[in-house]
């Protein structure tokens, strides 16, 4: 018997000995809008490694990413949950589970993945193993802003009642909180990376809308209630993604709703501390993971363009135009480089966040949404 464990585990060590070790830590996923496919990308080699097809509509597409950071969770617009294993660079599963979906999260042990819909409406909460439906959470009404929180929570909002409600997992069955009086039509969502703090944009009426889950009972707190009264308002050309709201330090960075704009905020008062003109419509305002910069593109049809701001003037330090429908922005886990989404070019661009010297180009079909493994490890990610 001794003989044969140690053939074994002989045989063992030449199998592994030959095998090439993959690891995730430097990989990351760009959803090719078009197509129905992703492409998996490697941060240091600047490189596309392969594309993952038959991920459904892509059009209005998210992902989370397992602790791990082997597995990804794919949010199709169709309704679809895509899980893919990015080591062997497959679909591992996938279930149509509504006829509209606009985001989900994963919970923060993992175990869990919920999906927002617009159509039928409600959330609808899965095993991350298996995607077995685990919870079916109608709520009569499109629901937006799915975030995870600590405690195996998930938060989220309804565009049609203006609530926020938290389901608690923590003990199997959901317990559902239910918040009243957001404010008029939510349209999206973020939380900060403590989990403390959930604020939502409102687009029926000026303002945002902040809630401290630490509180025993939370409560709606206004934010800039005034913001936008007595001006003009302008077409709303593409809304802003909350989830692309920058924090520098104390200040939060905010795209501003119909205006040329982007709004700064403190983030422990929640009052306004400044404001800085941009070249248009924001629709992400993305801060470098040091906070020192925030980094805007812009809505259709100036959406050619990026600026660059300096959060401490919170002066713009620099501009440049990467091409045709720069969509989506990504900074590597410690923001030495950002990696831009240019979809009307077929093309992912890498810059230098120093220089801001170009450093690669790679090809990509319509490029969207970018996400790097690192977003494993952040809450509201």
């Amino acid at each position: 018997m001794k003989q044969l464990i140690l053939g074994l585990a002989a045989t063992l060590m030449m199998t592994t000995a030959h095998a090439e070790p993959t690891a995730t830590g430097d990989l990351g996923l760009v959803i090719e809008r078009a197509k129905g496919s992703v492409l998996l990308v490697d941060q240091s080699d600047r490189a596309a490694l392969a594309r993952i097809e038959g991920l459904g509509d892509l059009s209005h597409a998210s992902l989370v990413y397992s602790p791990d950071q082997r597995f990804a969770y794919v949010f199709g617009r169709d309704g679809g949950l895509t899980k893919i294993d990015i080591v062997t660079r497959q679909i591992v599963n996938r279930v149509v589970q509504a006829g509209n979906a606009i985001g989900g999260a994963i919970s923060d042990d993992g175990q869990l993945v919920a999906v927002s819909n617009y159509e039928p409406g409600g959330v609808r909460v899965f095993d991350a193993e298996t995607l077995e439906m685990v919870a079916d959470i109608p709520t009569d009404s499109k629901t937006i802003g799915l975030v995870d929180a600590p405690g195996r929570r998930f938060v989220f909002t309804m565009w049609d009642s203006g609530e926020t409600w938290i389901a608690d997992f923590n003990k199997g069955d959901p317990e559902i909180t239910k918040i009243s009086d957001m404010g008029k039509n939510p349209y999206d969502a973020l939380i900060t990376a403590n989990g403390r703090t959930y604020i939502t944009g409102l687009f029926g009426e000026d303002g945002l809308t902040a809630l401290d889950l630490w509180a025993e009972t939370p409560e709606p707190i206004r934010v800039l209630p005034d913001y936008g009264r007595g001006q003009e308002e302008m077409p709303v050309y593409k809304m802003p993604h909350l989830e692309g709201w920058a924090l520098t330090g104390r200040e939060f960075v905010l795209p501003a709703v119909g205006h040329h704009e982007v709004l700064w905020i403190d983030s422990d008062t929640l009052t306004e501390t400044g404001r800085t003109k941009t070249h248009g419509q924001p629709v992400f305002a993305m801060a470098r993971p040091d906070g020192r910069q925030v980094w805007v593109n812009f809505a259709h049809p100036l959406n050619n363009t990026i600026q660059v701001i300096d959060s401490v003037s919170k002066d713009i330090i620099h501009e440049f135009k990467p091409g045709p429908a720069v969509l989506h922005m990504e900074f590597t886990p410690r923001g030495h480089e950002v990696w831009l989404s240019v979809r009307d070019a077929n093309k992912v661009m890498v810059y230098d966040t120093q220089t801001f010297e170009k450093l690669r180009e790679i090809e990509a079909d319509s490029p969207s949404g970018i996400f790097f493994t690192a977003r494993a490890h952040r809450t509201g990610l």
